[in-house]
């Protein structure tokens, strides 16, 4: 006899998907059976959020259809008269750009909020929170089968000890782990996670890897939009995305074993004349220095919780620096202090470009020597302005663009560097329109465009895919190369440390325990 089919969960048939005014799927099929849990990857823009906010039912249908037998069977099983009751209560996202509100409802929190402890009082607490998840939950799927448990969701998502920090403290790992937490607590029969590995230091990442075992073990299945290079043990199927078409599906195991139709460049070299109109040699218009940065016996606390903890470092103008740690180590509250936007540097011994923090100078007049991007950064973006205006924000330091200010010079330097990193056709679009990693690369250009004496990149390859990692990285190497340049390099990757970097700075718990 044949064997039985395995049973449909949820399923697309030839879709063509629209958000706003652009088609993202011109031709969308996609099935879901029982037991089964896929990893969606692909080039950034490929579609891979754009594919998890169709099943969400985000997007438009203007042609094909989507089902959810999961809802239908579920239905079945437990009646429910409420008429608002839909396929999405059965199913968790976790995305990639957190979008927390205050205890007001609204999402006016602002980048330097988590260093300001006066304004804790306007966020809720992690315990205040997954209290609220809880108490926001349908009734119908609280009061039947409870898969994961509030004490199960607490202990397995290691978040014990994060019950007392406010939303805008917690670290990027911190920040998943109870992004997926409010995800269970809902009791999903699908759980779709976009990129949940991103910015993760390698403990966490296992972490999460056998947690998703976990959960499919539980009954609840998974989507994940992630890197190729992070399937994890408990996916059973891979589909590759390319410009919103399905280039190839794979099992697990083929997968894993494929030969990759398409062997990368060796090197990417960027054109010559591109290079040198982005990255021109630096002409003096800053005062010299001899350190950019020093620092001794940085201590940084909020209440009773010690941040940093006796930290001395010092950064010769030139030097190229990583610094590395796991997540919640201290590191951005670290970049925080040096960058101005941490009240508590000025508690602290700090000397910045030969000159003690606090003497006279303006947080602009610091901030104008410095480049800095950092996922923390990323998230509380706004979001409204175009791509041009977002880079333009760079000459300012500020988060508004203030194009009237600028020359014509300036604004052609913007189009250079987006040329350079073959961004240029989106100049035009909302930022909050192209995909996480065209915005990433946007706010990596909006960090460079004033060729800063010192550039702070804290993980600046996060949602980027391979080859944008390597465009840039290389052109990091070539920035690098002007010998008065200094960099502070933040990863939880080593292979994306660029060749420059010749001296490293390592936070455990607060402490540095390596340096050199």
């Amino acid at each position: 006899m044949p064997s039985e089919q395995p049973k449909t969960r949820l399923s697309i048939r030839h879709a063509t998907v629209r958000y706003l005014d652009k088609v993202i799927f011109p031709e969308l099929t996609f099935t879901l059976h029982a037991d089964e849990n896929w990893a969606v990857t692909g080039k950034s823009g490929s579609g891979k959020t754009a594919l998890l906010n169709t099943i969400l039912g985000k997007n438009n249908l203007v042609n094909g259809h989507i089902r959810y037998p999961l809802y239908e069977d579920y239905l079945r099983e437990h009646p429910v008269k409420d008429p608002l009751f839909g396929p999405r209560h059965l199913m968790g996202f976790v995305s990639f750009q957190p979008r927390f509100r205050n205890k007001q409802n609204m999402t006016d929190f602002y980048y330097q909020q988590r260093f300001h402890s006066w304004d804790a009082e306007e966020v809720a607490t992690v315990a205040e929170y997954l209290e609220q998840t809880l108490s926001n939950a349908h009734s119908h799927l609280v009061s039947g089968e409870v898969r994961f448990p509030m004490d199960w969701v607490v202990r397995n998502l290691s978040l014990e000890a994060l019950t007392d920090k406010t939303l805008i403290q917690l670290s990027n790992g911190e920040t998943r782990r109870l992004l997926i937490a409010e995800a269970l607590l809902h009791q999903p029969l699908l759980l779709l996670l976009d990129n949940p590995f991103s910015g993760l230091d390698v403990d966490t990442r296992e972490f999460f890897h056998q947690l998703l075992g976990q959960i499919a073990a539980k009954g609840t299945q998974f989507i994940l939009a992630t890197p190729p290079e992070e399937i994890p043990d408990a996916v059973t199927h891979v589909l590759e995305l390319e410009e919103g078409k399905t280039k190839a599906v794979y099992s697990r195991q083929d997968y894993l074993h494929r030969q990759p139709g398409e062997k990368a460049a060796a090197s990417w070299e960027p054109d010559p004349e591109k290079l040198r109109r982005a990255i021109p040699v630096r002409q003096g218009d800053t005062p010299p220095f001899h350190n950019a940065v020093r620092m001794q016996q940085i201590h940084v606390r909020y209440g009773t919780s010690v941040i940093l903890d006796d930290v001395n470092w010092a950064i010769k103008k030139g030097e190229k620096w990583a610094l590395l740690g796991p997540n919640g180590a201290g590191k951005s509250t670290l970049l925080s202090l040096i960058t101005g936007d941490n009240p508590q540097a000025y508690a602290n011994e700090i000397i910045l470009f030969d000159k003690k923090r606090g003497t006279g100078e303006s947080i602009w007049e610091v901030k104008h020597q410095i480049g800095f991007v950092s996922p923390e950064l990323h998230q509380y973006f706004p979001y409204n302005s175009t791509c041009l205006e977002v880079i333009y924000s760079g000459y300012t330091d500020t988060m508004i663009a203030m194009q009237k200010r600028l020359t014509a010079e300036q604004k052609a330097h913007v189009l250079d560097w987006m040329d350079l990193l073959e961004i240029l056709p989106l100049k035009d679009r909302k930022f909050k329109f192209i995909s996480a990693g065209e915005q990433r690369l946007v706010l990596l250009i909006r960090a460079l465009i004033k060729n800063p004496p010192l550039l702070i990149l804290d993980e600046p390859c996060q949602g980027l895919d391979q080859q944008q990692k390597d465009h840039f990285k290389n052109v990091i190497e070539h920035v690098c190369k002007q010998e008065d340049s200094t960099l502070i390099y933040v990863t939880h990757y080593r292979h994306e440390i660029p060749g420059c970097v010749t001296r490293l700075l390592k936070l455990e718990k607060g402490k540095a325990v390596s340096s050199g």
